[in-house]
């Protein structure tokens, strides 16, 4: 299974799961009154179109290189994955913070709380079968990594998106659930409010997240160390290379990769000779991993690699947020 179809068959679910439900809270915000309520109905509504977003994103990174696009379209995922961010924090986080503040300074009893106990015990119900679709794929795509390092590692930015998605839309029902219930109970509305601004709060937490993970991708980063060594290795197995001094990766797409090594080649090597062995390594790399779409090889003593190296670590800026 490609990177695409899972992340495909996560975002299919979810999207599925938000169309089932998002009507339905809407009306029931209707119907009682309820700002937690409508500030889910918002966060559900959201939600599918990011998802119809990161579907859209995914047909237009799998396009392949062209004229004005030589090393691909890959990164359109990264670029929606973060116009995602923006609108679960623009559009879900700001109307709903907006409606519990509206709510406290103008509370409104809840009215027929039966419906909105069923509408968020539907609502989760589907929430749940989408997160555990995407919690699935995720558990697949990441290996032995943890979770928290497979996220900050992950180059597919939609699988963890639809799981940060689902996580926090379930987490949404039960701040919904608990503000309504001591609003009904206790009959003070003010929970109701509360309750919505708890709502804005977790999908600002989670868009902040989100942006934070796909920033790093639209800027570009390199391969997986797992990806680097196997790529060394192999470029390192020809007889003609006496070694390989270095390599630079970087992703353009989940399953794109654009690498660039330095060789000291074999000093008897004709020009000729050179030449095959770069189209012997590019042949090799393109069997033994298919995800690296792009290859520049360059001639270089191991002396002159690591003076670049050394006048790139003494003028890289230090960044607190390198993933």
């Amino acid at each position: 299974m490609t990177a695409h179809s899972g992340s495909k068959k996560a975002v299919y679910a979810a999207l599925i799961g938000n169309l089932l439900i998002v009507v339905t809270k809407f009306i029931a915000a209707w119907l009682t009154g309820s700002s937690a309520m409508l500030s889910e109905g918002i966060h559900s509504l959201v939600d599918s179109g990011n998802e119809v977003l990161l579907l859209y994103g995914i047909r237009r990174a799998s396009r392949p290189a062209d004229y004005t696009h030589p090393l691909g379209h890959g990164r359109e995922i990264y670029f929606w994955s973060f116009v995602v961010a923006v609108l679960i924090f623009a559009l879900g986080a700001g109307v709903s913070l907006y409606e519990g503040v509206n709510h406290i300074l103008r509370p409104e009893p809840i009215r027929n709380v039966t419906i909105s106990y069923v509408v968020l015990g539907a609502s989760a119900l589907f929430e749940a079968a989408s997160w555990l679709v995407a919690l699935r794929i995720f558990r697949r795509e990441k290996g032995r990594l943890g979770y928290f390092a497979a996220i900050r590692q992950s180059k597919d930015p939609t699988t963890f998106t639809v799981l940060f998605e689902d996580s926090a839309a379930l987490l949404g029902l039960l701040i919904a659930a608990l503000g309504i219930t001591a609003a009904y109970v206790l009959n003070a509305p003010f929970f109701d409010g509360l309750a919505s601004i708890g709502v804005g709060l977790v999908l600002a937490g989670t868009a902040v997240l989100l942006a934070r993970e796909s920033k790093g991708l639209l800027i570009g980063e390199r391969a997986l160390p797992d990806v680097e060594a196997s790529i060394t290795a192999a470029a390192a197995g020809d007889p003609d290379v006496q070694r390989v001094n270095g390599l630079v990766s970087v992703h353009t797409g989940p399953d794109q990769v654009v690498v660039g090594l330095s060789i000291e080649f074999q000093d008897t090597l004709t020009v000729t000779a050179v030449e095959a062995c770069v189209e012997r390594i590019e042949a090799q790399l393109r069997h033994s991993r298919p995800e690296v779409t792009t290859i520049f090889i360059k001639p270089q003593s191991a002396e002159t690699w690591q003076a670049r190296q050394e006048m790139l670590m003494r003028t890289a800026p230090a960044d607190p947020d390198t993933k």
